[in-house]
Formats: C-alpha cells, sequence, structure tokens
C-alpha cells in the first residue's frame, strides 16, 4: 500500500493539474470500489471548481468551491492517470473519470478495488470516519519527541508496531518504518515503552528526515504504483535496509563484526534491520 510519500506524490501531481480548474464530467463506471460511491458524486463534482488539496496520512482531499470535498484512499493498487481528453481510452479496471475545463482527464485505476472514494464537507473532513481517529502528522510541527513519548508511554509492543499504529503517528507504513529505526539507531524489537527519552530524540528527527527525503525523490515505486505523471518513484534506490535482506550493512565493517542487513517477521510483515547498530 502507497505510504506518505507515495499519497503525497500523487496529490502534488494531482494539485498541479487540477487545482483551479472547473470539473465538467465526472463518470463512476461501477457504484461501489472498497465500499459504495457516494450515490451523489456526479452531481456534486460537475460543475465544481477544484480550489486546494491536503493530504492527512495516507488519503487525499480535493476541495470543491461548493463546501464539499472528495476523499481519496488508493489502496493496495490504486493509482491515478492524467492525459488530454480524447487522447487515451479508459484504462482498464477505471473505476472514475474526470475531465476538466481545460481538456485534461483524470482516471482513479484499481485492479483489487480496495481504494475508496467519498464525500465529505470541507468544514468537518476531520470529522469523517476514515480520518477522525489519525494520530499526528510526522512532518508538521506538532509532531514532536514529546508528542511521540506520550504516545509510546506503557506500551509493550515493539516500536515497529507502534510507529505502524495510524493513532501514534498517521502516514508510516512498513518501508519507511523500516528505514526510520535504522536511521535512529533503534532496533525494530525494542518494546515501545522504552523508547521515550534519548531514543525518541534520535527517532523523531530520523521519520522526519526519512520522509522528506523520499517525497523529495518522487516517492517509491512498489508492484502498479505510479505517478500521475506516469514516472516512477525511485526512493528504493535510496533504501538504506528495506528489501536489502543479507546485504552489507551501511556504515558496518562487515564480517565477523556484522554479518548484513537482517530479515525478520513482525505481525505478518518483513523487517529489515541491522542488528549491530539497532539497538
Amino acid at each position: 500500500m502507497p505510504e506518505l510519500p507515495e499519497v503525497e506524490t500523487v496529490m502534488r501531481g494531482l494539485q498541479q493539474r487540477l487545482e483551479g480548474r472547473v470539473l465538467l464530467r465526472a463518470v463512476a463506471n461501477r457504484p461501489d470500489m472498497r465500499w459504495p460511491l457516494p450515490p451523489r458524486l456526479a452531481q456534486t463534482l460537475v460543475g465544481a471548481r477544484v480550489v486546494g488539496f491536503r493530504r492527512r496520512g495516507k488519503y487525499i482531499l480535493m476541495r470543491l468551491d461548493n463546501g464539499w470535498s472528495v476523499l481519496l484512499h488508493l489502496g493496495m493498487s490504486g493509482r491515478m492517470v492524467i492525459g488530454p481528453v480524447g487522447a487515451n481510452a479508459p484504462a482498464l479496471h477505471e473505476h472514475l473519470e474526470l475531465a476538466t475545463d481545460d481538456g485534461w482527464r483524470v482516471g482513479f485505476v484499481d485492479p483489487r478495488r480496495f481504494g475508496s472514494v467519498d464525500l465529505v464537507e470541507t468544514a468537518r473532513e476531520d470529522q469523517h470516519r476514515l480520518l477522525a481517529g489519525l494520530g499526528p502528522e510526522p512532518l508538521e510541527d506538532g509532531f514532536t519527541v514529546a508528542v511521540l513519548a506520550a504516545a509510546l508511554a506503557g506500551k509493550k509492543t515493539p516500536i515497529k508496531a507502534a510507529l505502524l499504529d495510524q493513532k501514534v503517528v498517521t502516514g508510516l507504513g512498513n518501508i519507511y518504518v523500516c528505514e526510520a529505526l535504522f536511521r535512529a539507531g533503534i532496533s525494530p524489537l525494542r518494546l515501545a515503552h522504552t523508547v521515550p527519552g534519548a531514543r525518541a530524540q534520535r527517532l523523531v528527527p530520523a521519520i522526519k528526515a526519512t520522509l522528506t527525503e523520499a517525497i523529495a525523490a518522487g516517492g517509491s515505486s512498489l508492484r502498479d504504483y505510479v505517478q500521475p505523471s506516469g514516472e516512477l518513484g525511485y526512493f528504493q534506490h535510496a533504501w538504506k535496509v528495506y528489501g536489502r535482506e543479507g546485504e552489507p550493512c551501511p556504515g558496518c565493517p562487515g564480517p565477523p563484526e556484522c554479518s548484513g542487513i537482517r530479515r525478520i517477521v513482525q505481525g505478518g510483515r518483513s523487517t529489515f534491520y541491522c542488528p549491530r547498530t539497532q539497538r
């Protein structure tokens, strides 16, 4: 599933093409995705001007001048495709089509249909059922060492699992948790309640730096994820541990002191880390 940097990349691509434009056409090619589409989706979209965008965790909010926001979630296989009107037919598994007053079309393609589209009043975005329980945004000023320490206090789950909890901090997924923990020198096996203190002081800037670099790189390319422009993200070329089982750890002297990056399974997901430097 796309994580915060990928979602931010998609949002910025949509913003560049749609902000300020009037939607002349909105067609739902099926009545549902993960959940049923709003019954008045097309009527709400057609004739509205897109006035802005917002990302909340892994969700995209497209704000309209009629007081409504379109909530988009890419799910496991969702992607947005953009091109000139008439230049391309609807893609396979394209469930929602939009066309703008300057001759561009946007399609929401999702083969597995784990993505979702919903409507929410712009003034009530944070009360939507999918957004109401989300934790702080990791790239905002409100995500501080003190905030993270408070969220981890008393948690006896591994720190890897705690950081994947969207109520602790939103937008993080398996890849960037692995990368941030490596950067901070914290073992993914360490219990969360032992992190507040010096480790949390390392972890918060590590999370921010990892996400910032990934966004600057355009997000990571996994399976069928592509940017709206069609360009693949390339942060995976900068991964230090994720997907690199058995490879030399960055900065380690190698055998016999360090046998390389290790892979374990936590909560059904692969975790990659350096057993020598992450404690």
